[in-house]
């Protein structure tokens, strides 16, 4: 039999190798040995380590490994560089970042190869997928930079970035951050991962060759340590972070009071859920895509794989069978489908955690036949028999391992699709538009695809909810990403209100009966648990009324009751805005009564404050149905709604100023965009909110909406901080008890805005009644929906 009629026989692919001698050439022109690309020039390479490909083992370059003094020289370059670039009209910038992505299609087989060789990932996905959305990614912000002053009026970039990017995606990594970058007028340092830096210094040539003008863009190559020189770094203005959750955590802690910019994108353990009525066929094809796309070794990885019991038998059948038509080999070969995963300690990793769960009790199907022998692979590996507690089903694994578990009902699906401290994307399999439509607004993900995976466009925001990361790359929110409103530039240190000595008044010599405020949790006032009061003077020193001394315990009460009033976020925008103002009527009518409480406790005129209070909540009635989402059109025939919704639990600490309007300011965008509340309110005169109990009943605020805790403002903004129930935390006070804050707020890595000391005056509604607070109140899921037949 000749060899055709064979190929015929076994439909076996042959090989298909790609060329590496231009990249081997492109290697050898540099000498195999890279210094930094500093100001503009290439520094001599430093002390070096070795960047191998993980498919031979063969070294194929030497790269230096940064130190603390190479990233000052580089961050001094950049600073040295941000009025000149910042200065430029965006028409200018946009120029430049068109000239890259030319120059990104004009070598873009260069960039494709050398990904593969260093990184390990089939060439089909470097040539196919990765290089052609780099280019897309600034074709796409050069526009952004065009109509920034147009499209963020009052805003200007952040200054200096310091961004760190992964190893599994290295060139498109550096792309989603640079771009905006760039369009938005900041400079940058960028760290590629250790294991990958090699088109990251491609595209230092890139840069040279586009005529970027020196400094604007710097590449510090270098492990863990110069990833924390890039971080500590003082002359830096923002960070932007993708990897692990464990290494945001740490990002997080480090920055914390420092007033830097922050986005993590960290890890994920993404669920695909597969419906009884889906095409499986076709299911089975789009989870081949979601797991074993780049070895597994992606954030986003649909790598716990919920099917419905009805089909599972069948499902896993089929799976199975595809699974050992699945060609693992070298990744240069166009006919592979997964390649070598990016170095040994990655596949040890993989190695102890399937052990771990092996033990456990799960079991394990591998297909038959031989991977190479030289090299960092692995079989493609399907695990069942796993309950949601085992070690692969809540560890992110990060390599080509799919765990299966069955459900019954769509909200038994919808439940063990959410049952994960992550939060980064998800799949819905089903050929009923109606139920995929139903389900994706239940999943908390920051991307969910229907009847899809792994759609990625620069017009497209991608970012996590919980312990996946905050902040989003894409779309016109990654674009605001790198920018801030340009009065923060301006702000001056808070003046801290000064307190009179107490004296110590017979409560009954006003001739009222003495009045006891408690606490408000769950829709009913409440007795403080530790038992004891606060006391509240006047600016004379007068006792004006005792509230409670709140406690842990008082917190932990009120988180319960505001995450059993999550539904407040599924209740219409119109129903939030009717409550809304209900809320601001009520008060409104006893008008006379606030301002004369906020007097007795300020010694001034509490007429202006009461007004600016009713003001801000019809201010945010207003904006609860008009604070929306849009429709995005990406380069395939799919659109992609993005849907703001609420974070969740909302720990909001208010200032010890403006006893009324300080907390009404805060809460009113939350409540408005759907998110129940923990309120501490001023700690000095707090009675001003204890007095908000009978407005909020009588406006048919459902209960557990808001809830309020009287009582030491640090001690109980680090108890809501340290707590995993609660998604974000405001807070208004010194410098010294944010940094307290954001440090303590590490536990679920939750959403945090401090003051830092800093004056912000809550009565400028030109400031304050807008998006400001609105865009920190909401986060925004991408639901991708394919049309067409």
């Amino acid at each position: 039999m000749n060899k055709i009629a064979q190929i015929f026989e076994t439909l076996d692919y042959g090989p298909a190798p790609e060329g590496p001698d231009q990249a081997n050439a492109w290697l050898e022109s540099h000498g195999r040995a890279f210094g930094h690309f500093i100001d503009g020039k290439w520094t001599k390479p430093g002390t070096t380590f070795a960047s191998d490909n993980p498919a031979t083992g063969k070294t194929l370059a030497q790269i230096t490994d940064g130190t603390a003094e190479d990233v000052d020289k580089a961050v001094k370059a950049a600073r040295a560089a941000f009025k000149g670039w910042s200065g430029l009209s965006g028409y200018e910038r946009g120029k430049y970042l068109y000239a890259i992505a030319r120059a990104i299609q004009k070598h873009a087989r260069l960039f494709a190869v050398l990904e593969t060789m260093d990184n390990g990932k089939p060439i089909r996905e470097s040539r196919d997928i990765d290089i052609p959305l780099v280019a897309r990614h600034f074709y796409h912000h050069a526009g952004w930079a065009q109509h920034l002053d147009r499209e963020f009026p009052g805003h200007v970039p952040y200054g200096v970035c310091g961004q760190i990017i992964p190893w599994n995606f290295p060139l498109l990594m550096l792309a989603w951050k640079i771009a905006p970058a760039l369009a938005a007028g900041n400079t940058v340092i960028l760290k590629p991962a250790e294991f990958t830096s090699l088109t990251a210094l491609l595209f230092a040539e890139i840069c040279e060759r586009a005529g970027l003008p020196k400094g604007v863009v710097n590449i510090v190559t270098g492990a863990g340590e110069t990833g924390q020189a890039i971080v500590a770094h003082e002359g830096i203005d923002k960070i932007a972070f993708t990897g692990s959750t464990e290494v945001g955590k740490a990002i997080r802690a480090a920055t914390a009071g420092s007033g830097k910019g922050l986005s993590l994108e960290l890890g994920g353990k993404s669920p695909y859920i597969v419906f009884e009525d889906a095409d499986i066929d076709s299911a089975i094809e789009g989870l081949v895509d979601a797991i074993w796309f780049n070895q597994g070794q992606v954030c986003c990885a649909g790598s716990r794989l919920l099917v419905q019991e009805s089909i599972e038998e069948r499902f896993i059948t089929k799976l199975k069978l595809r699974m050992a038509s699945l060609r693992v080999g070298d990744p240069l070969d166009k006919s592979v489908d997964i390649g070598a995963l990016v170095a040994p300690v990655q596949v040890e990793r993989i190695r102890d955690l399937m052990q771990r769960g092996l033990a456990e009790g799960a079991v394990v199907y591998e297909p038959d036949g031989a991977i190479p022998s030289v090299g960092c692979f692995l079989k493609p590996a399907l695990v069942t028999n796993v309950s949601p507690a085992n070690t692969l089903v809540a560890e992110e694994i990060f390599g080509p391992v799919l765990v299966a578990m069955s459900f019954r009902t769509p909200e038994e699906a919808v439940a063990l699709a959410n049952n994960t401290k992550y939060g980064l994307a998800a799949t819905v399999w089903s050929e009923n538009i109606n139920l995929a439509l139903d389900i994706a607004p239940k999943i908390k993900a920051g991307v969910v695809w229907i009847n899809g995976t792994n759609n990625f466009d620069a017009a497209v925001g991608f970012g996590g909810y919980k312990e996946s990361g905050f902040g989003r790359e894409g779309g016109r929110e990654g674009m605001a990403a790198y920018l801030k409103p340009v009065w923060e530039k301006d702000l001056k240190a808070a003046t801290a209100p000064k307190a009179a000595a107490p004296k110590f008044d017979n409560p009954l010599d006003n001739g009222h009966l003495d009045q006891t405020a408690k606490m408000y949790i769950g829709g009913k006032q409440a007795r403080p648990d530790s038992g004891y009061s606060r006391a509240v003077y006047g600016p004379n020193g007068n006792l004006v009324g005792e509230v409670g001394d709140g406690n842990r315990k008082d917190i932990r009460n009120a988180v319960e009751a505001a995450r059993g009033a999550l539904s407040w976020g599924n209740s219409t925008a119109h129903a939030r805005a009717q409550i809304l103002y209900f809320l601001a009527e009520n008060l409104d009518y006893r008008r006379d009564e606030f301002a004369e409480r906020i007097k007795a406790q300020t010694g001034k005129s509490g007429t202006a404050e009461v007004a600016a209070s009713v003001e801000r909540l019809f201010a945010f009635a207003a904006w609860a149905d008009k604070y929306d989402g849009a429709v995005h059109n990406p380069p395939l025939r799919a659109v992609a709604a993005a849907m703001v919704e609420p974070i969740g639990v909302m720990g909001i600490v208010a200032g010890p100023d403006l006893p009324l309007l300080g907390s009404i300011a805060l809460i009113a965008p939350a409540l408005a965009m759907g998110n129940p509340v923990v309120l501490v309110p001023s700690e000095t005169a707090p009675l001003s909110v204890t007095d908000l109990y009978q407005a909020i009943e009588t406006s048919d605020v459902p209960n557990g909406v808001i809830n309020i805790v009287t009582g030491d403002a640090a001690s109980l903004a680090k108890t809501l901080a340290e707590h995993d129930g609660v998604d974000a935390l405001w807070f208004m006070g010194s410098s010294q008890a944010s940094t307290m804050v954001e440090k303590a707020s590490i536990t679920n890595v939750k959403q945090t805005w401090t003051s830092r000391g800093l004056g912000y005056d809550l009565t400028d509604r030109q400031k304050f009644e807008g998006d400001y607070f609105l865009a920190k109140a909401t986060q925004i899921k991408n639901v991708w929906i394919p049309y067409g037949a």
